[in-house]
């Protein structure tokens, strides 16, 4: 056994060079260097950007899928607003027609101008939809006008009412006026009253024959129907409904009038 300097000196550097083994190696049996540095590699580097590539897709995707349906909706509502713009002015003209009788030398004598028909109207009416202010009657003539891809038309003629029997006339091309377009119907339907004596109940008809029915129906109902979509068979209606408060024609007679001199009251001076 050694005793003296050497000893002492041999057994510190041994636990220094413990203590540095320790500090190296960590402080469990482990070949681990803990100063070792590590990274990505080319691999993880690809996986890492396709994933974010297909992040940034989805993500482009959804923006461009609520702006394609905000662009339908948009379109949507004008359309939805046009067409109840327009509706309003045919509701405000059909509650304005008036039973205009028409002169004519034929055997069957006068009757009233109007003619309805599934898709053909005709009338006359006291307030006009193309001229801005009324200068009289004026008659009117809707008609659907078949198209094809595009759709149909719904067309409006106007011209002044005249005393002779303009619905035997065909209207004037360039006089139309296209008030909806790109539709798939305009139904036009005529409301018959109960009518015991002649075995009639109350319903809407297709056609009203105006010198059978000697005078013009109570309400007309306009039925516009659209294509929801290209191609595609739903349909979606809008309904136009207007009462008609003269529909019959009253002859106003008028006789001669007897001139009445006041005398003067009792009292007064000559």
């Amino acid at each position: 056994m050694e005793r003296g300097f050497t000893p002492l000196l041999r057994s510190s550097m041994d636990r220094r060079n413990r203590a540095s083994g320790r500090f190296k190696k960590g402080w469990f049996t482990s070949d681990i260097d803990v100063f070792a540095t590590t990274g990505f590699t080319l691999i993880e580097v690809m996986v890492a950007l396709t994933i974010l590539g297909f992040i940034l897709l989805m993500v482009f995707g959804a923006f461009r899928l609520g702006l394609s349906a905000w662009e339908r909706g948009e379109s949507a509502k004008e359309e939805y607003q046009n067409v109840r713009i327009i509706s309003q002015l045919i509701s405000r003209q059909m509650k304005s027609i008036v039973p205009y009788k028409i002169k004519t030398q034929k055997a069957e004598g006068d009757y009233l101008a109007f003619e309805g028909k599934l898709h053909v109207l005709k009338f006359v009416s006291a307030i006009p939809i193309k001229a801005r202010q009324s200068e009289g009657f004026v008659y009117a003539i809707y008609e659907l006008k078949e198209g094809g891809r595009e759709g149909s038309r719904l067309v409006l003629y106007e011209q002044r009412a005249l005393n002779r029997d303009f619905l035997e006339e065909e209207p004037k091309q360039e006089l139309g006026v296209v008030l909806l377009e790109g539709i798939s119907d305009v139904r036009f339907e005529y409301y018959r009253e109960e009518d015991p004596e002649k075995n009639r109940t109350t319903e809407w008809v297709e056609e009203w024959n105006v010198k059978e029915e000697k005078e013009l129906p109570k309400a007309i109902r306009m039925t516009i129907t659209y294509k929801d979509g290209k191609g595609k068979k739903e349909e979606f209606p809008f309904v136009v409904m207007a009462s008609l408060p003269a529909h019959r024609y009253e002859e106003v007679r008028t006789g001669p009038r007897r001139m009445v001199i006041p005398q003067r009251p009792p009292g007064t001076g000559s």
